[in-house]
């Protein structure tokens, strides 16, 4: 398994990183791909989001998600992963972070998929704050998230 992990400010196409993870998925082999993309989403009933901005400590936050994508490589048969995670400013419907996996077989590029994006949404070391026409505040772990680490366990 080969990850490559990318924490950056600058926005990214995820049809353009997707083309990108093909080819490297094929040459490993893959029967499978599976690829997820996180949107920022509106906040309705609280004056609608602004913007949301996301904080990280470069370094650190690189060296967590390597840790999650190892293990995921030690769950399932994987052969190329991407882990790609936004930080700055962004505003409603901008790509935020994008997951792809590929393996052999389906069941393994999907739940390896699940489990990166279950951590990412619960673990990962990033600091939001949405700020709307209501104020600012920063966002705090919602138990469904938590919940969803509990099958990986």
């Amino acid at each position: 398994m080969s990850a490559e992990i990318r924490v950056q400010e600058a926005a990214f196409d995820p049809g353009a990183e997707l083309s990108a993870f093909t080819p490297r998925a094929a040459a490993a082999g893959a029967g499978a791909m599976v690829s997820f993309t996180g949107l920022v989403r509106d906040l309705p009933g609280a004056g609608g989001l602004s913007r949301m901005v996301i904080e990280h400590y470069p370094g650190m936050t690189e060296k967590a998600l390597e840790k999650i994508a190892a293990e995921a490589a030690d769950r399932w048969p994987l052969g190329p992963v991407l882990i790609l995670h936004r930080f700055g400013a962004l505003t409603g419907q901008e790509p935020i972070m994008m997951v792809a996996t590929a393996s052999a077989h389906r069941v393994a590029a999907f739940e390896a998929a699940e489990f990166l994006m279950d951590y990412l949404k619960s673990r990962a070391p990033f600091w939001k704050k949405e700020e709307t026409g209501d104020g600012t505040r920063w966002v705090a772990a919602r138990s469904e998230d938590e919940d969803a680490l509990g099958r990986w366990r």
